[in-house]
């Protein structure tokens, strides 16, 4: 996959699939053979109380743009990135990008449809006309910024501290982990920022997530470190075995874990651009907005 065109964190596909899981248990996911093939995780009524995201500032509130020259929006998204996009049991295209793409046009009045291609071809779909936006789950950056106009975030992926359930940490300061051994995935802004700002522990590096997540397991690290979306399902789901939890509170400085998700559009495309950032807000102001974060994940990674 080209490097210009990344999640804010791809998963693996285990990681996927103990993901499709926890949408099964929620009447979410897509009935193929690696959704049912997965085990049964605790109920969503056991997760922690839920911590909805904010990304807009009601004192900023966008201007409505001229909508009448918009008659129809042909969003793009990608197959199989749950719990963002993924077919659903009737086959059409389900998730929280769909659904949010849904709830934009019913704000804006206009037609809505829904494309669904592999991820690395979503920028060719746009460029050749075969779509007018792409809805899933694109981190915003500057490679990308060159060759989309992007609206607001919609979305950021925090970066998260887990520990083990005996040793959860309300609050998480450089000065409370000195000398704490603390896994990172090797190469990654995760462990960037460790090196960077918790100076005082052992950083220790792993080549995936499986090995960072067994070494937590097993005790060779206090804590470990990484994409808090990944993690929330992670914690919460059979592959934890309920060993461990969330220490610490989100992390979300911009220059390591980037400047958030955003819908792209094609470079000059004002209107369409100013329309999606109005209707965002009117997403949000009304609710909209939590009521999908809340049907989406079970667990917060915020």
């Amino acid at each position: 996959m080209p490097t210009a065109l990344s999640h804010p964190a791809k998963p693996t596909r285990a990681a996927r699939v103990a993901i499709a899981g926890v949408l099964l248990c929620l009447g979410l996911a897509a009935s193929g053979p690696a959704a049912r093939a997965q085990a049964p995780v605790r109920p969503a009524v056991e997760a922690a109380p839920q911590a909805v995201p904010g990304f807009w500032d009601p004192r900023r509130r966008p201007e409505r743009p001229d909508l009448s020259r918009l008659t129809v929006i042909r969003f793009l998204t990608e197959t199989d990135y749950p719990p963002f996009n993924f077919t659903g049991p009737d086959g059409n295209p389900a998730g929280f990008n769909v659904d949010l793409a849904r709830a934009l046009c019913d704000e804006i009045k206009v037609t809505c449809t829904v494309q669904m291609r592999r991820f690395e071809t979503l920028l060719d779909a746009l460029s050749s006309n075969r779509g007018d936006a792409i809805i899933a789950s694109m981190a915003v950056t500057p490679q990308m910024r060159a060759r989309l106009d992007f609206s607001d975030p919609y979305y950021r992926a925090p970066a998260r501290f887990v520990s083990r359930r005996d040793a959860v940490m309300t609050e998480i300061r450089p000065e409370f982990l000195e000398g704490k051994k603390i896994g990172a995935i090797a190469g990654t802004a995760h462990e960037a920022y460790l090196k960077a700002m918790f100076t005082d522990a052992e950083i220790k590096p792993y080549p995936n997530d499986d090995a960072l997540r067994q070494a937590l397991r097993r005790g060779e690290v206090d804590l470990i470190f990484g994409d808090g979306i990944a993690l929330a399902f992670w914690v919460n789901g059979t592959d934890s075995a309920d060993c461990c939890a969330f220490s610490g509170g989100p992390f979300v400085e911009s220059r390591y874990f980037g400047e958030g998700v955003g819908i792209g559009v094609r470079k000059g495309n004002d209107l369409l651009r100013q329309a999606l950032n109005w209707a965002l807000f009117r997403v949000w102001e009304k609710g909209r907005y939590t009521d999908l974060w809340l049907r989406y994940f079970s667990i917060s990674p915020f």
